[in-house]
């Protein structure tokens, strides 16, 4: 066998996940890894920030609400029902969201992290949160997102003023102090207002000149009221939108955004997006997501990235449903199938380019799951095999893999010697095989020991090619 130099970067648009959220807990990379069968760019992960309030860092929903008040909404709460962010200068990065984020990062994944903040914390409150994140690589913080909405405690605190100005404070800090961080202003809801403009534009104007990348949160169908009520003919707590609606949306957005930028242009995401079953049922809901996907390349050709909202959920807005007899399990909905089918799209697709023959030993890069150099070798698999695995040996044992054959990627945690590939072949047809292998960290942080650049690279080095073993029999009998 030979190896050759290999590197990933973006594909046309970019997929992304949700992983746990106010409706659901979060699900670990091995299981999701495992079930999808390829990773995503990045993982968004959903936490809120209010040390100055009574109660921090309890969970909102887990606090007692004033005068006997009962919760009739989502946000009904003291502050925003997100997990707590249990860094900062009243924490540290042992726990939650670090836990997840190593997590995220060890399986190839950049992460997202969407932050709640109350608008009175300090500089330097903002600077040790600039401090913990900048350790994570490429990581993108979206910064109290729908911020032109009413129900997040943010906006039931400040004007929409002092929000936007928040928002540009915090920015600022994170180019100061973590500068491999970009910033994610989650603003856009597809609607004009009497003159022409996104809601609040004129208020959000610096903060969309300065951002790093302009995002908007779309549902195809959606039930606001969830779990409070059920969502039936003539209710007022739901709603569905056309799929052509939603893209001319996204074309007037990003024009005022481009408006509001002297014709800067940035990343436009849609941060958080799915249609949800509990307006839709289970196989419509399927139907209209696989329509948006299918012609969101060409009828948006600004929006350069989708988060879908979530991987599991309490609700109907996961492609596993949370078994409520039992948190730990899921169970998978129609759309989790259809969604594997647009995992496999050419336009979702990081695009691959192999470089020159690889020597041993060899040096292998992560920067991120957009921008990666590591090695492939090509394969002769004449036929599906019956038994395929790869080994490591020697110090390699140690490495922190992700490994891709056949369009199927796996997970090798340091320690582990050999991977049963087989999975790859199951109800795959066989293509031109090769075997990808990147280095992301092993504890999904980068280390300052590496040297200049480590905020964005993280190296590793593979001392020797891998043993296959191929076989087109079974083991026979005496």
């Amino acid at each position: 066998m030979k190896a050759y130099h290999l590197h990933m970067g973006s594909a046309k648009i970019a997929l992304d996940l949700g992983d746990g959220s106010e409706r659901g807990e979060y699900v670990n990379q091995d299981y999701i890894l495992h079930t999808l069968g390829r990773p995503h760019r990045a993982i968004n992960l959903m936490y809120c920030y209010y040390p100055l309030d009574e109660g921090w860092p309890t969970r909102a929903s887990e606090l007692p609400l004033p005068d006997g008040k009962v919760a009739t909404f989502a946000w009904d709460y003291a502050y925003d029902d997100y997990f707590t962010y249990k860094g900062g200068l009243e924490g540290n990065t042992s726990g939650e969201p670090f836990t997840s984020i190593r997590d995220v990062r060890r399986h190839g994944q950049d992460v997202i992290l969407t932050l709640t903040c109350d608008c009175a914390v300090s500089d330097a409150q903002l600077i040790k949160i600039a401090q913990d994140l900048k350790p994570f690589g490429r990581l993108m913080l979206r910064i109290n997102h729908e911020a032109t909405g009413t129900w997040f405690a943010y906006n039931k605190r400040y004007s929409y003023q002092e929000v936007a100005d928040f928002y540009v404070r915090f920015h600022r800090i994170i180019k100061e102090h973590a500068p491999n961080v970009q910033t994610i202003l989650c603003i856009g809801d597809g609607h004009k207002t009497a003159d022409g403009k996104v809601k609040y534009e004129d208020e959000f104007s610096q903060a969309i000149s300065e951002t790093d990348m302009w995002s908007s949160d779309t549902y195809l169908s959606l039930h606001w009221g969830w779990p409070f009520d059920i969502a039936e003919r003539g209710g007022t707590t739901h709603k569905r939108v056309s799929n052509a609606a939603v893209f001319e949306g996204f074309k007037f957005e990003y024009e005022r955004f481009m408006a509001r930028s002297g014709g800067k242009t940035r990343p436009f995401v849609i941060s958080e997006f799915n249609a949800d079953g509990d307006v839709n049922g289970a196989h419509e809901q399927a139907q209209q997501v696989e329509d948006f996907y299918r012609r969101l390349p060409k009828e948006a050709p600004c929006i350069t990235g989708v988060t879908f909202y979530q991987f599991r959920d309490r609700g109907r807005l996961g492609l596993e449903i949370q078994d409520p007899s039992n948190p730990d399990v899921g169970y998978k909905q129609p759309i989790l199938d259809t969604y594997k089918k647009v995992m496999a799209m050419d336009e979702y697709l990081p695009k691959m380019s192999m470089g020159k023959e690889a020597a041993f030993p060899a040096k292998m890069r992560w920067g991120g799951s957009e921008d990666a150099d590591g090695i492939v070798v090509p394969l002769e698999i004449t036929a599906p095999p019956v038994f395929c695995e790869v080994t490591f040996t020697g110090e390699d044992i140690g490495l922190n893999l992700m490994l891709e054959i056949n369009g199927r990627w796996f997970y090798k945690r340091p320690g582990v010697e050999t991977i049963d590939l087989m999975p790859a072949f199951f109800d795959a047809a066989l293509g031109e095989v090769s075997l990808r292998i990147f280095a992301p960290p092993p504890e999904g942080i980068n280390e300052p020991s590496q040297g200049e650049g480590w905020e964005m690279n993280y190296y590793a080095e593979m001392k020797s090619l891998p043993e296959m073993r191929v076989r087109y029999e079974a083991v026979m009998g005496a």
